[in-house]
């Protein structure tokens, strides 16, 4: 199916990836790749690490696969709108496929906090921006060693359970 070898992670993701429009997203250019091959990279992140804490982690894997859901809809000059708005075109066309919960809208409206403004409601949806942050430098060629990346994850890993232990 793809190179991420988890059976879980492609049950889980199987129904999205037999969406035709989500799957025109492998023709679109995102970070040097194309936007279907972030959204899985993302997704999977998630999926770990999510999955690591024991919180949500189907919830969150389908949100962070449908994060970057647009195809032309974003069209404006200026590239700060674009990631304003983005989000929202994304929530419009995951909802036309599939009933997302309110932490799933979350998780895709507020992926690109702080640009948007509005911080995530969950733990979830912080989880969801921060790997998707740590993705897009990664792609954009951005010296991200495996061992920065561990050192990230695992500072994440212990402000996760310091705020679930509040």
């Amino acid at each position: 199916m793809n190179q991420y070898t988890d059976t879980e992670f492609e049950t889980i993701i199987s129904p999205i990836l037999e969406i035709e429009e989500f799957r025109q997203l492998k023709f679109i250019t995102h970070h040097g790749i194309t936007r279907y091959d972030h959204c899985m990279r993302v997704a999977y992140m998630s999926y770990v690490v999510t999955k690591a804490l024991r919180l949500n982690y189907k919830e969150v894997t389908i949100a962070a696969l449908l994060h970057d859901f647009f195809t032309d809809e974003v069209d404006e000059e200026n590239s700060m709108d674009r990631l304003r708005k983005h989000p929202e075109y994304a929530v419009k066309n995951a909802s036309k496929y599939v009933e997302l919960s309110d932490m799933q809208v979350d998780i895709i409206r507020t992926h690109m906090f702080p640009v948007t403004f509005t911080p995530p409601k969950y733990l979830e949806s912080w989880i969801v921006d921060f790997v998707d942050d740590l993705a897009a430098l990664y792609e954009r060629g951005y010296a991200v060693r495996r061992e920065a990346q561990t050192a990230m994850f695992l500072f994440m890993f212990v402000v996760v359970n310091f705020v679930k232990m509040r």
